[in-house]
């Protein structure tokens, strides 16, 4: 064991993050590694077609021209290695760019290519194959845009390895970066999974950038300094544990709550999140403050990941317009419905003249009178609202009639439709996705480095099968409310709260603000009634998951996103709004349990 500390900063939580990450990470000094994280299921489609028109193309062109632009001088200098998933699907197009970079710069440069995610050219052996949706069970659509499997962390250990400086990789788990890291430094090897768990976390938790430093906070109005938020530095030692920190002077805020809520971000089963080099069980982590802005985390545990990788295909599934139009005055609501009738009324029926058939897909929403809460919407007046009215359709065509019939509503129909938000939209293809498994054994992954190519074979450790631990529960027996004074506050006043998509799903994780709240939590906020609150959209089952550790819960409810993601048409497709509405909900707790109210009440 060593004392010494491996510092990583997360630059990128998503392609298009802020071009001030990477040099205020790179400025803070004393970094070991950065990293980058840019891609996501539309990601991987935009590139492919990017990719079929110009052989050069396909990768996240920001991280050389802006990101890496910006820094190399520095990097090189400080002997900063940096790891980053901006290959896309041509990860040596963009190894290729960022060389002409550094040799414009003068500066040396060993750049590793990790290679054996896209499957695309595979894609017709696992049509025979017969593979399913993960989700839906369906079979792979005829026609695909792009196909790769999230590997994990082993291909980049091996670059680094081999002496590289840059890592530059396609699909892989976002996690993936930072542990690699980890395992090069410290020497963990593949089968040690409570470290290589612990390494995963950390990488977790830096992933989405600032979203663990004060982005995205339950109780924003605490967090100061959005505009020069510090992005996640994290300080790791060889036995796993780690501290979430941010650059010195930078905003953003830094407390166990704030790296709580990004550890229940998007897990599913806290007990077993699955990735390609671990299952990884979160439920004892521990945190705590470890001086301002810094919080130490420890407790994570894994055991041995599963004999398969997933594999995420998108394909293209017809076109969709939406349209975004305002309307102010008595009665708006009414308006923006009827409005949306008219266009549909009579784009129908042009459709039906020209032998197009009817759209596939019509969804509204009259943003401004609270929608998403569905039964549990306070407006009782509406005085301005926005009509979104999304369309799809098989023909693009079809969907041009439909924008241009927009523009003749703001002389035909409701008073006080004021504008098209954006102009006459246009129509954009609709990208689904299309997840599978596919045995690890049937993948060749390589790391190219200098120009030596380095296969990097699956462990044979990894073919054994090990007994997961046994997950951390709460055990104590539920509170009983009864006989005792309570009062109804809004689950806001005991708890914090974090949501996102897992697909078709929506996972919410709820955290107490205090040990004292979390008898109350489980008697008040029970699944079933958590379902019952979402109950206008959600189509599945709803799981609640403890997560004792922190004093949380973990919440997933499956088909609530009407689709998820790409192919979902609400404003909301990554149910990144589930958490403030459920933080909305009334909770019953005992009368002597409250404080005066705080500035979150």
């Amino acid at each position: 064991m060593t004392d010494r500390i491996v510092r990583i900063g997360g630059a990128s939580g998503f392609w298009g993050d802020s071009a001030e990450a990477a040099p205020q990470l790179v400025r803070s000094g004393k970094l070991d590694y950065l990293t980058f994280d840019y891609l996501a299921e539309l990601t991987m489609s935009i590139l492919s077609r990017a990719r079929a028109q110009d052989p050069a193309a396909g990768y996240a062109r920001d991280f050389v021209d802006v990101a890496m632009r910006s820094v190399l001088r520095e990097v090189v200098a400080g002997g900063i290695k940096v790891l980053s998933n901006a290959g896309g699907v041509n990860p040596r197009a963009c190894a290729e760019a960022l060389q002409r970079l550094a040799e414009a710069e003068g500066l040396a440069l060993r750049i590793a290519v990790v290679e054996g995610d896209d499957v695309l050219s595979r894609v017709d052996a696992f049509r025979a194959e017969d593979v399913r949706d993960l989700h839906s069970g369906q079979p792979l659509p005829a026609k695909v845009m792009s196909a790769n499997a999230y590997l994990g962390a082993l291909p980049i250990v091996e670059a680094l390895k081999h002496g590289a400086q840059v890592v530059i990789t396609g699909r892989r788990v976002d996690s993936a970066l930072p542990l690699a890291a980890l395992m090069h430094e410290f020497g963990w090897s593949a089968r040690d999974y409570d470290l290589i768990a612990a390494g995963s976390l950390a990488g977790h938790l830096i992933e989405c950038g600032p979203q663990a430093t004060g982005g995205l906070f339950t109780d924003w109005e605490t967090v100061e300094g959005w505009d020069n938020i510090g992005y996640p530095i994290v300080e790791c030692r060889s036995d796993g544990s780690f501290v979430v920190t941010k650059p010195a002077g930078t905003g953003g805020l830094v407390t166990p709550a704030t790296v709580a809520e990004q550890m229940v971000y998007e897990i599913g089963d806290p007990a077993a999140y699955l990735l390609p080099d671990v299952i990884c069980d979160f439920t004892a982590v521990r945190m705590s403050a470890d001086g301002p802005d810094r919080v130490l985390v420890q407790g994570a545990r894994g055991y041995v990941p599963g004999p398969c990788y997933k594999v995420s295909a998108t394909y293209a599934d017809g076109w969709r317009c939406v349209a975004n139009i305002t309307l102010i005055g008595g009665r708006a609501e009414r308006k923006a419905r009827r409005v949306a009738e008219a266009i549909l009324a009579r784009t129908r029926r042009m459709l039906e003249a020209r032998g197009m058939g009817d759209y596939r897909l019509v969804y509204s929403e009259v943003i401004g009178t609270e929608a998403a809460f569905g039964p549990h919407s306070r407006v009782a007046v509406n005085r301005e609202v926005v009509l979104r009215l999304v369309v799809e359709h098989a023909n693009r065509d079809a969907l041009e009639l439909f924008a241009a019939e927009l523009a003749p509503g703001g002389v035909s129909w409701a008073p006080g439709m004021t504008s098209i938000g954006g102009g006459r939209p246009r129509p954009s293809p609709i990208v689904k996705l299309f997840s599978f498994l596919a045995p690890k054994t049937e993948f060749k992954v390589s790391a190219t480095v200098a120009g030596e190519h380095w296969p990097v074979p699956l462990p044979a450790e990894l073919q054994e099968t090990t007994t997961a631990h046994a997950a951390t529960t709460y055990t104590e027996p539920l509170p009983s409310l009864d006989g005792v004074a309570t009062v109804e506050v809004p689950l806001l006043r005991i708890a914090h709260g974090r949501s996102g998509d897992k697909g078709n799903s929506v996972n919410i994780g709820i955290i107490a603000r205090d040990p004292k709240w979390i008898g109350v939590l489980r008697a008040e906020l029970t699944a079933e009634r958590v379902r019952e609150y979402f109950g206008h959209f959600v189509e599945g089952a709803v799981s609640r998951f403890d997560v004792p550790g922190i004093g949380a819960f973990n919440f997933l409810l499956q088909g609530a996103l009407a689709g998820g993601g790409m192919a979902s048409p609400r404003s909301d497709p990554l149910g990144k709004a589930f958490a403030q509405m459920l933080l909305d909900m009334p909770v019953r707790v005992p009368t002597a349990f409250l404080e005066p109210a705080s500035a979150a009440a």
